[in-house]
């Protein structure tokens, strides 16, 4: 018994060592044609110093990469797949073993947390899935207790700000038909030692309302205070963040830690979304998390965790919210850093990815032969299949000319279609060069070739250094000492 709780208090010890390095994460999102091998992606995170990954759902591909990287995971159960698993237990079964149980345990994947849905509570689902949650949570919980993981793997329901609202923080409360839901979800997750997981965006609340303080949008302190009482707020992330804890409050669950699921800043496809911006946000948001200020609801207490969105740009997501949802990444699609952003991890810049397989140099460009008017035709047939945002207004080719506009275009499609020639045709409007066409900060870009493995990891694909020990030991040791405890 001695042994055990000395080697407990050692766990304990190097757990909160662990936990101290890591407090920023960041969400991995895969929704692109142009997707880097996902080892590359592991080791950009531990280049990094990355502790903490986010996914949106449980890709094997994804999650053996992770695995013996020492890094903290939440797997997502997509909101697509709550009805399958809130109906069925064996269903839930099913998804715990293919999706959790078989990446963990010696060499595995550390994975902490279970994201039931995404944003399911969203107005514009109009309660699509609301009905599935408690079920779904219900079940899955009951699956991890047969797996023996229940004590180590947490469920959560990362939601969107929109859940609550109130015109000042003290008034937070809960959208009405949310109230009964977000008591039973509270309840759950303060029995099980899980943070109530919010999503904040104040980019949105400034691209949606003209009369929004842009000032009020970042750190920096603004002209614009939103006074309530006493209280005096100076940016929209801690207005937004103690409309929530009084929300919480209000069902009597005001002390339940809250984790950040996602927050960010795009870098173009709307005016105020730019290099300068995202890092100012960025790097405020960090700063601020990382002084332990707090907020005034909360003084001193920063946020369980904080997952910033994203780690790369995803050309393949919907751009029916605006073109800059395919750029929130702090890195490119490739993995090469857009702005100098210290995330407070030990590293004063962001590192690039390395040993990228990309395909050959080679571009496709509008034939300077043939009538310039004629290969516009073919412009929109290039964008309706390959990603053009940038294109247009608020976007980094905004402006660069017609001739541009259609060589871009043309090579977009083409790297696309992984440089097959015949997709640069364009009835001899194009023509592949080998020259790079790039304009200013316009970038031509040149497609990942997806079917080869990553080169030789930085670390053999196995685990680096200290973090990365430590990580594994205190899995294993938990591990141990809960099945000791059920023995």
């Amino acid at each position: 018994m001695a042994a055990r709780t000395a080697l407990l208090v050692v766990v304990l010890a190097l757990s909160c060592a662990a936990a101290a390095e890591a407090a920023v994460g960041v969400n991995w999102g895969t929704l692109s044609s142009h997707r880097a091998p996902p080892q590359v992606v592991v080791d950009l995170l531990r280049e990094n110093r990355i502790g903490k990954v986010k996914l949106f759902d449980a890709d094997p591909g994804v999650l053996r990469a992770l695995a013996r990287s020492g890094i903290q995971v939440m797997v997502g159960l997509t909101n697509g797949e709550l009805a399958s698993v809130a109906g069925s237990p064996a269903a839930a079964d099913a998804w715990v073993s293919q999706n959790v149980s078989q990446y963990v345990g010696r060499g595995g994947v550390d994975i902490r947390y279970i994201a039931v849905g995404n944003e399911p509570f969203l107005t514009s689902y109009q309660g699509q899935f609301q009905s599935y949650i408690i079920p779904a949570m219900t079940n899955i919980q009951q699956s991890l207790v047969k797996a023996n993981l229940a004590s180590y793997v947490k469920l959560v329901v990362p939601c969107n700000a929109d859940a609550y609202e109130g015109s000042v923080p003290s008034q937070g409360a809960f959208r009405t038909e949310l109230t009964q839901i977000m008591t039973q979800i509270a309840s759950y997750l303060s029995s099980n030692g899980a943070p109530f997981v919010v999503n904040i965006y104040p980019f949105l609340s400034l691209y949606q309302n003209s009369d929004f303080p842009q000032d009020y949008a970042f750190f920096e302190g603004s002209t614009h205070p939103l006074v309530d009482g006493s209280n005096v707020y100076y940016n929209a992330f801690d207005g937004n963040f103690d409309t929530l804890i009084s929300a919480l409050s209000k069902l009597g669950y005001g002390q339940l830690p809250i984790a950040i699921g996602e927050v960010g800043w795009p870098t173009q496809g709307a005016p105020s979304a730019n290099l300068t911006a995202a890092r100012a946000f960025n790097q405020g948001l960090i700063n601020r998390v990382m002084s332990n200020k707090g907020t005034p609801l909360r003084p001193g207490v920063p946020p369980a965790d904080v997952y910033l969105f994203g780690l790369l740009d995803e050309e393949e997501k919907s751009v029916l919210p605006g073109n800059f949802e395919r750029h929130w990444g702090i890195f490119s699609f490739d993995g090469q850093a857009k702005y100098p952003l210290n995330l407070g991890l030990g590293n004063p810049v962001l590192k690039n990815a390395k040993e990228v397989p990309y395909l050959p140099s080679r571009w496709c460009v509008a034939n300077p032969a043939r009538s310039l008017d004629e290969a516009s035709n073919h412009l929109k047939l290039a964008c309706d299949t390959a990603d053009c945002t940038t294109l247009y207004y608020g976007g980094s080719c905004y402006g660069i000319g017609q001739k541009e506009n259609v060589s871009f275009a043309f090579n977009s499609y083409y790297q696309r279609q992984k440089q097959d020639p015949k997709s640069c045709d364009f009835d001899g409007h194009g023509m592949i060069t080998y020259l790079d066409p790039s304009v200013g900060e316009c970038r031509f870009l040149v497609a990942i070739d997806d079917s080869k493995s990553s080169a030789v990891a930085s670390c053999g694909g196995g685990c680096c250094g200290v973090f990365c020990g430590v990580s594994i030991l205190t899995l294993w040791v938990l591990m141990y000492l809960r099945m000791m405890g059920s023995a």
